[in-house]
């Protein structure tokens, strides 16, 4: 069968479709443009100190230190940590919100039905009129069924807004899920150097007393031959007592890394312990790749992408509260079926169908409107500042990071001299100790303070690695963008004017 239609229908068809599907009300939304340095202020200090060495990727920054325990705590940490769970779930929750809101401006259909059986009371108002007419029957059955469907005309968007806005917020919650990818993989990181240079500086430290409860044994043997006071018995005394006293803080420092480790891991404290029980072998420092400046932050930053996607949500708000200005439309149908009796039920006697037109317009309320707009627009300025805010705090992030990284680098480099000098003048001491010109006492000296310097450039190694992982942390490494980030962060869908 073909329908014709004269011009005039067309035109009425048209401007119905065009009314019930018209542009959504409200601002249309383009992500702000940031003005941002193109180079960070110690980018060319940073260049000398990475020299030529590579950069890992900024997705897996990790396996640029090239130490293989790191790498597999960092993957357990991934697929264990109870935070990023509780973040998935959020992600999880947020999209199943996005959806329910993206579906409010389609129909709904609903099926009832119902059976009902019962024996008529011959004393009720009913009872008694209906007893006296003939055939009557006590017992009852009542049968229903009912198809309903009902549909809000979304004619000023307001619907459409309340589901980008849940979009946007869902797009956040998905950045922040990365977010928290990234500081868990970065607070895994700084967990396992810390410990590692504890383990190292707990080393030189027994080695240390050592030395010096031999230097005592042998100030006390030449105070019992009356060549030595016993104040310098003293001193040796004291030295060894204070060598002795700088284990336990360490010790306790390093079992606290540990049980960090095992909660990042979402293990029992005393899981990673007997696996990292053995001092470490040196690790690489990777250079550091600060990619096209701090404008990739904008793309690279979860906090920023998320205030961003912020940002859009309370853009569509605006559009939300705007359309209460206008009236809203709904219909509703009902194909129903009733029957008093046991006999079928889906017939033309007892077909009853019903339709309704909604109308409900908001003409007077006092100025709630109004406040409600006022409160959606001041709620998109603060979202606008805390978007400009969030992009200055990681470019400070990085600022910070980079500088902390440059130094530890000179301290390091200082330090190894200091050992090379150190080591030096043991091994001369060594040779004038051979050739009779000085006694042990001043080898075990030499020999401890060689033992002094090695823990001070151990501990600026860690240092320098927790540096490293800081800059990557900053950077918003630790996490593979999608391909659809970007386009989400300049989505015109977030908000199509009317």
């Amino acid at each position: 069968m073909r329908l014709h239609f004269s011009n005039h229908r067309r035109r009425l068809l048209i401007g119905l479709v065009t009314l019930l599907t018209g542009c959504a009300v409200g601002p249309h939304y383009t992500a702000p443009r940031l003005t941002s340095a193109t180079i960070y202020h110690d980018q060319a200090a940073l260049t000398a100190v990475d020299g030529q060495r590579q950069a890992p990727p900024l997705d897996t920054w990790w396996t640029g230190f090239q130490d293989p325990a790191l790498v597999a705590i960092i993957r357990r940490v991934l697929k264990q940590n109870l935070d990023l769970a509780a973040a998935e779930a959020r992600v999880a929750e947020a999209r199943a919100i996005a959806h329910e809101a993206g579906v409010q401006d389609l129909p709904q259909v609903d099926l009832d039905g119902s059976a009902a059986r019962q024996h008529q009371s011959l004393d009720s108002p009913l009872g008694k009129i209906a007893s006296s007419l003939p055939g009557y029957e006590r017992n009852q059955t009542l049968t229903n069924l009912d198809i309903g469907a009902s549909w809000e005309l979304d004619l000023a968007g307001g619907l459409r807004r309340t589901a980008q806005a849940e979009r946007a917020e869902a797009q956040a919650a998905s950045a922040m899920h990365d977010g928290v990818r990234v500081s868990v993989s970065a607070e895994a990181a700084d967990a396992y150097f810390q410990a590692r240079g504890l383990q190292s500086r707990i080393t030189l430290a027994q080695a240390e007393t050592a030395t010096d409860a031999r230097l005592l044994a042998l100030v006390r043997q030449r105070v019992t031959d009356g060549v030595a006071t016993r104040r310098l018995l003293a001193h040796a005394q004291a030295q060894l007592a204070r060598t002795r006293a700088s284990l336990p803080p360490l010790q306790s420092a390093l079992q606290r890394q540990f049980n960090r480790l095992d909660v990042l891991m979402g293990e029992p404290p005393g899981t990673i312990a007997p696996e990292l029980a053995q001092a470490p072998t040196r690790y690489a420092i990777p250079a550091i790749d600060t990619g096209d400046g701090p404008r990739q932050l904008l793309r690279r930053r979860p906090d920023v992408i998320a205030a961003e996607r912020r940002l859009a949500a309370s853009n569509a708000r605006i559009g939300a509260a705007l359309s209460e200005y206008y009236p809203k439309v709904s219909l509703a149908g009902l194909l129903g079926f009733e029957s008093l009796g046991g006999g079928a039920l889906l017939t033309a006697a007892e077909f009853q169908p019903s339709a309704l037109v909604g109308l409900h317009w908001r003409l007077f309320d006092f100025g709630r409107i109004d406040d409600e707009v006022a409160r959606a627009r001041g709620a998109n300025a603060e979202a606008l500042a805390r978007y400009r805010q969030a992009m200055l705090r990681a470019t400070e992030d990085v600022e910070d990071a980079i500088a902390t990284y440059v130094q530890s680098q000179a301290q390091t480099t200082a330090l190894r001299q200091l050992v090379a000098a150190r080591t030096q003048a043991k091994a001369a001491t060594q040779e004038e100790y051979r050739a009779g010109k000085v006694n042990l006492i001043a080898v075990l000296n030499e020999t401890r303070r060689v033992i002094i310097a090695r823990d001070a450039l151990t501990q600026a190694h860690a240092d320098q690695a927790r540096a490293a992982v800081a800059a990557f942390r900053a950077l918003g490494g630790g996490w593979t963008p999608r391909s659809e980030e970007p386009k989400a962060a300049r989505s015109a869908g977030i908000g199509a004017g009317a």
